[in-house]
């Protein structure tokens, strides 16, 4: 059947500025970005700014923030900006130490000290203990201390001494000997001042042997007495020189102690600290002296030796003073205001914190100087920004970052712990109070994940900082943005920009918003697209980026990553994928795909085409029944039978069978664009009206019949542009997108000079009447009063169709079955 060109209705195809909204670089008042102020961040994001800052005011419990928004949009950067300024109006908050517990020595102490008090502490510590090591050992070379100590030692040997006298006096009175022989001691028997022979003793009666036994007896029980009595004097006397020990060295440290306890006067915790040192060093002043000469009051007896409490290392001289240093795990010294932390790799323990092991003969060891702070430590009393797909990733990072906030204390225990999983650590530190607002950034889609499957999320990010992925495009946004960019050049060491070069980035924009009435928020991408256009403004030896630099940028870009777009399109150029660029044909079409590789998109002309019959009203989605269409594919479709029977058969039945197919589609297929697509092609089976096929089309419709936005309509719109140009524009070819995408449209600039040229058209409809209208040529029609269509419309033909296929359904129906009709006649007559 001919093509009918409509006589008056049909629309006339849009002009080049309809099809693209250019930033005039007039409009700027600057001949580079040089002359900009730097512009931080992005114009309308005033809501995500508002929650932000929302969030920073309020001081109570669990009002963190989740920042959310595309990837690329200056999330990061805004939010940190936010946070250093209200980090800058703040007090600067605490440092942190920890120190060794005397009394529970696997339990350190956590203090808290004023900023810049923590290193002076430490620094007062380590020099008192270098200093006693000095005192100490002086006083106990003293002639003082050594006179003391012989007094105290002569003494003991005296008493000694006189007993062991004594007992010599009572065995001369009952003339009994005292010998030390190689067994020990020994008691012999004397006459006038010699010792008895055996035959003298022996001659003795037995009354004077009995009594010189009787002597010796008590001679041995008066010695062994006394022989008891010696560990005893021993323990005295090394109790003795302990205390004169602890005496002498108490003044020492007393005197070298007030002045480091002056100094921290004002904080109690400190000062308890160091008392307890004091008491600690007196106790255990032999780490002080060094080696020493005791004495002993045994001969031949063990030797005291001095305790090491702290040591953790055999090979190191310090390990016994290890116990007396400060471990400032939190220092801010040179900190203004609250900090504000970044955790690029929030593992558990680098946001808790982490307790180090050294191996010490096949064993690993541990003390409090091996406490590490996490990010909640060096962040606390400020502010954290974490990424919310990192820590997400990271096993126990996330559950210890509720934790903490939960109960608002940094506890520094392996992961394992805290599950009752039996681990290496032997410390269990003090808890650090945790006062702290956390900025978690991330894509939307993880936000809503987390608020629907974490029952803890609500609760502790109460506040939603939502950047917007577009913002407006007027002159005053478009100034905003040529001092963003210009801030951008700078920061990366850029050439800076011309007003032409701004231009093209803001339609760049546009084109990356989709949308000619707005700007894209995704500054990553223009950021790449500077530091590529610098570099070919760099090789050209030119001192700015101008609007070419940016134009051989873009196209250098998508010539990197459009070889299977190339591929695609050779497909089609040499008939292994089948699309008519001219031509008539019935229940055929042109339709409008986007493939995505990666972040580059393209559009892919597709050949749709409808076949029909007598049936029960199914339109069939062949897609579908074979598993390649999607949900919303078939949505899409299942309203053409709707739209069908609503408008055409209220009245009857709608007896149609047609089947719709995407014609060589292996990938599956899935979104409503295409069901304007296929509802003119299944008008085209009806109605036997042939469709141009120097035309494609895209657009959804609903079931009154208007064509509905869809999405990548630039990337449709080229692609199908880029098939028929490499055939040859004829002056006929073009594409149907839907009025409502109008707005959308921010083309290339070939397709917008074949457009001014006439030899590429672009039509905007609203309705499927005008639709079916500029594919057939022949007009649509309406129902006239007596709600009856045209008989030469297109509405009038599908009406008449259907109506005849509802007759022939019934007449079907009322006919005898083959069967029936067989039998009839092979039976016997009367």
């Amino acid at each position: 059947m001919a093509t009918r060109k409509p006589k008056d209705s049909a629309l006339k195809p849009l002009t080049a500025d309809q099809l693209c909204r250019f930033c005039d670089p007039d409009q700027f008042g600057f001949a580079t970005t040089a002359e900009l102020d730097d512009q931080v961040e992005i114009a309308g994001q005033d809501r995500a700014v508002e929650a932000i800052r929302f969030a920073l005011g309020v001081q109570q419990e669990g009002y963190n923030v989740f920042v959310l928004g595309p990837p690329g949009s200056g999330k990061h950067a805004i939010a940190r900006r936010l946070l250093k300024h209200q980090a800058s109006l703040n007090p600067t908050p605490s440092d942190w130490c920890y120190v060794y517990n005397f009394k529970r020595r696997h339990k350190p102490h956590a203090l808290e000290l004023p900023a810049g008090e923590g290193a002076r502490l430490r620094d007062a510590v380590d020099k008192l203990i270098e200093d006693l090591k000095i005192a100490i050992p002086a006083i106990f070379e003293s002639d003082e201390y050594r006179n003391q100590r012989k007094i105290a030692g002569e003494e003991v040997k005296q008493r000694q001494e006189d007993a062991f006298a004594q007992i010599q006096k009572e065995a001369t009175a009952v003339n009994i000997a005292i010998m030390q022989t190689e067994n020990g001691i020994a008691f012999a028997p004397t006459e006038d001042g010699e010792m008895l022979a055996p035959e003298a003793l022996n001659a003795k009666t037995t009354a004077e042997r009995e009594e010189i036994q009787q002597n010796v007896g008590e001679l041995q029980k008066r010695l062994h007495e006394t022989m008891t009595l010696v560990p005893q004097w021993a323990r005295e006397a090394r109790e003795k020189f302990l205390s004169l020990d602890q005496s002498v060295s108490s003044v020492a440290v007393e005197s070298l102690m007030a002045d480091t306890k002056s100094q921290f006067s004002n904080l109690p915790r400190v000062l308890e600290y160091l008392q307890a040192i004091e008491l600690d060093v007196v106790d255990n002043v032999s780490l002080f002296r060094g080696p020493q000469e005791n004495f002993n009051p045994t001969p031949g007896g063990p030797q005291p030796q001095p305790p090491q409490p702290g040591a953790t290392d055999a090979n190191d001289a310090n390990a016994p003073f290890r116990r007396y240093r400060v471990n400032l795990f939190v220092d801010r010294t040179n900190l203004k205001g609250s900090p504000v932390i970044y955790a690029d790799h929030p593992t558990y323990q680098e946001l808790i914190g982490s307790i180090e092991h050294v191996a010490e003969m096949g064993t690993l060891t541990t003390d409090f100087t091996r406490i590490k702070s996490g990010a909640l430590h060096r962040a606390n009393g400020g502010y954290l920004m974490l990424d919310a797909r990192k820590i997400l990733m990271e096993p126990f990072a996330w559950e210890g970052l509720k934790r903490a906030l939960r109960s608002r204390e940094i506890r520094v225990e392996h992961p394992t712990q805290s599950a009752g999983v039996i681990s290496t650590q032997t410390l269990s530190p003090e808890p650090v109070p945790l006062d702290i607002k956390v900025v978690l950034i991330g894509e939307r889609q993880l936000y809503y994940m987390l608020d629907q499957r974490d029952p803890d999320f609500a609760e502790l990010f109460k506040v939603t900082g939502d950047f917007e992925d577009k913002i407006e495009r007027t002159e005053e946004n478009n100034m905003t943005y040529a001092r963003l960019l210009g801030a951008l050049a700078r920061r990366d060491g850029l050439h800076p920009l011309t007003c032409a070069a701004v231009a093209r980035l803001c339609d760049h924009s546009a084109r990356l918003a989709a949308d000619a009435e707005r700007l894209s928020t995704q500054m990553r991408r223009i950021g790449d697209l500077m530091r590529e256009a610098d570099y070919f403004a760099t090789q050209q030896g030119h001192d700015t980026i101008d609007c070419e630099h940016i134009e051989q940028a873009i196209e250098g870009a998508l010539g990197r990553v459009s070889r299977i777009r190339e591929s695609l399109q050779e497909q089609i150029l040499r008939g292994s994928v089948l699309i008519d660029t001219d031509g008539a044909k019935i229940g055929q079409i042109n339709g409008l795909a986007v493939l995505q590789t990666g972040r580059f998109a393209f559009g892919k002309p597709s050949r749709i085409t409808v076949r029909l019959r007598v049936g029960t009203g199914k339109v069939i989605d062949i897609e579908r029944e074979v598993d390649l269409g999607g949900p919303l594919h078939s949505k899409g479709v299942l309203i053409l039978s709707s739209y069908l029977a609503t408008r055409y058969a209220t009245d009857r039945p709608l007896s149609l069978s047609a089947s719709i197919v995407f014609e060589q589609s292996y990938g599956g297929v899935d979104g409503d664009s295409a069901s304007s697509t296929e509802l003119y092609a299944l008008l085209s089976a009806i109605t036997e009206l042939p469709i141009q096929q120097n035309l494609a089309v895209t657009g959804a419709v609903n079931q009154n019949g208007e064509v509905q936005a869809i999405g990548g309509a630039n990337e449709k719109i080229e692609g199908f542009f880029d098939v028929c140009s490499a055939r040859g524009l004829n002056g006929k070819q073009g594409v149907m997108i839907p009025q409502s995408n109008v707005k959308n449209l921010m083309l290339r600039h070939d397709v917008l000079d074949a457009l001014r040229d006439g030899r590429f058209h672009i039509y905007a409809v609203s309705t499927i009447d005008q639709g079916i209208e500029i594919l057939t040529g022949v007009k649509a029609g309406k129902r006239n009063a007596k709600g009856v269509f045209p008989a030469k419309s297109v509405n009038g033909m599908v009406e008449a169709r259907l109506h005849k296929l509802a007759d022939q359904r019934r007449a079907f129906a009322r006919s005898p079955s083959p069967k029936k009709t067989a039998k009839k006649k092979s039976a016997p007559k009367n």
